[in-house]
């Protein structure tokens, strides 16, 4: 640990003789990676195309702005969190340091929904390019072998659609889970390269694509409501925002790699705000080159399964970009998962050393010095899950359980305020009685705007989650000991 840190312990004492602890081993550049690595990916090239086709139509841009802003006010909350608990848990860490057992069970419930269900999110987002870019290679995977066999419709209604499984969205997690148990430095190399690629992808999109914008495909900008809360009007701009939410989750992993931090003091509040900053500029910018090179509705992922690339393909002249554009979005789409199910690992490391759940989580590979089973564990469950559902279910589950998780860290660090007003804190969130409640109120609204099918899988999952608590968590949670002074 770092000499700067304070001493933070979680359970009953701090690792001591014959305990193995993360490898410490990220610095700022490497967190700001990670940060981008989950944020640039679902968001651009899947989530876009659907919110646009659906929901706010070229004002999809706004909805970006919206979430951005609400992303600021949590991202600020987070940082000060970080900085003064820099252990791996991320909210549900910080609930447990400032609202007890419960509530920071019910946080990390629900931040499976944001990590373990994400990765399943953005695999099946990842088959459909993958699947594209094999087909321009000449290889054909049939919609069998790569379509969910899953649907819901209603709230609980399971449909067929007639294919079996999805099976390159089950591959991507199992190879990546593989990788994420070697080891934390390979892992961050192995992202920083993904970063890299995606990234220029991106930018070539952004540059390539702005001078191709046709005004008529951005007018009107805002398309009027079809009289369906949430189908375009304003109603379909927060509504989009809920569910493009998804898309910046990133910052929130920069907070989860806090123990694997070389001086997590001074580095997490710059992991976490700039990769925010720029994810934010980056899908403003993108948002509006796609919805004002083709008209919105051929987004819609009905009609498409790869937004971007069909998207560029429509223009004779960006042609050449599609083979790039699935290139990119096929790796970049990868370090998304990669850094979910990184997350999800650490997330359940910090629950299993709290006890609870189960000590199997917490256990440490004596060579790689990553929790191992644990990790293996999380990615077999994602890749069930990524194997058997379609991306729209999966993705307003993690926008709900996202949303849920910021607004509790905006309202802990208010409690934090009071609680322990003199507790040293290496980075103060700015003005933090205007941004805190902000933040709880922008996560509110886009929770309202989401549809009401989401809002009763929450509260089933929510229940399942009680169960466990009940039976397991409140009879082995161990208390927690953070001197913050």
């Amino acid at each position: 640990m770092s000499d700067v840190a304070p001493r933070i312990v979680t359970g009953t004492a701090p690792a001591g003789a014959g305990e193995i602890e993360l490898r410490r081993a990220l610095g700022p550049v490497q967190l700001i990676m990670l940060g981008i690595g989950c944020i640039i990916g679902a968001g651009i090239f899947v989530i876009t195309g659907h919110a646009a086709a659906e929901h706010a139509g070229p004002a999809v841009a706004i909805s970006f702005v919206l979430a951005g802003t609400g992303c600021l006010f949590a991202g600020l909350c987070y940082a000060e969190f970080a900085s003064m608990i820099p252990v791996a848990g991320s909210a549900y860490t910080y609930a447990y340091a400032t609202m007890g057992g419960f509530i920071a069970w019910f946080i990390g419930w629900n931040l499976v929904l944001e990590y373990l269900v994400a990765a399943s999110t953005v695999a099946v987002g990842w088959s459909g390019y993958f699947t594209d870019l094999l087909h321009n290679a000449g290889i054909t995977i049939p919609a069998v072998l790569s379509r969910a066999p899953l649907d819901i419709t209603g709230t609980h209604d399971i449909t067929l659609t007639g294919s079996l499984v999805n099976l390159p969205a089950a591959a991507i997690v199992v190879l990546l889970s593989t990788i994420l148990v070697v080891g934390v430095r390979e892992s961050a190399t192995f992202n920083g390269v993904m970063v890299a690629i995606k990234v220029t992808v991106v930018l070539a999109v952004i540059y390539f694509g702005f001078s191709y914008i046709k005004m008529e495909n951005l007018t009107p900008f805002i398309p009027p409501n079809t009289g369906t809360y949430g189908h375009f009007g304003w109603s379909g701009i927060l509504a989009a925002s809920g569910l493009i939410f998804f898309a910046y989750i990133g910052f929130d992993a920069v907070s989860v790699a806090a123990q694997e931090a070389k001086n997590p003091q001074r580095d997490m509040p710059i992991g976490i705000l700039g990769s925010l900053v720029i994810c934010t500029i980056l899908y403003i910018l993108m948002s509006l080159v796609l919805t004002g090179i083709v008209p919105f509705q051929i987004l819609s992922s009905e009609l498409t399964a790869h937004p971007v690339s069909t998207a560029v393909n429509s223009i004779p002249e960006l042609a050449w970009l599609g083979p790039f554009v699935n290139i990119g979005a096929t790796v970049g789409l990868a370090s998304v998962v990669f850094v979910t199910l990184y997350g999800q690992s650490r997330i359940f490391y910090s629950m299993s050393r709290d006890g609870f759940i189960p000590p199997l989580f917490s256990q440490v590979h004596p060579k790689f010095r990553t929790p191992h089973r644990g990790t293996i564990v999380t990615g077999a469950f994602a890749t069930v899950l990524a194997a058997l559902f379609p991306l729209d279910i999966l993705g307003e589950l993690v926008s709900i359980g996202t949303l849920l998780a910021f607004a509790v860290v905006c309202l802990g660090i208010l409690v934090l305020r009071v609680q322990r007003p003199n507790a040293k804190r290496h980075f103060r969130t700015p003005y933090v009685w205007i941004v805190a409640p902000l933040g709880i109120f922008a996560c509110g609204a886009m929770m309202y705007g989401l549809p009401a099918g989401t809002w009763w899988r929450l509260g089933i999952w929510t229940a399942v989650g009680f169960v466990i608590y009940f039976l397991y968590g409140a009879w082995h949670a161990k208390k927690p000991q953070w001197n913050l002074d």
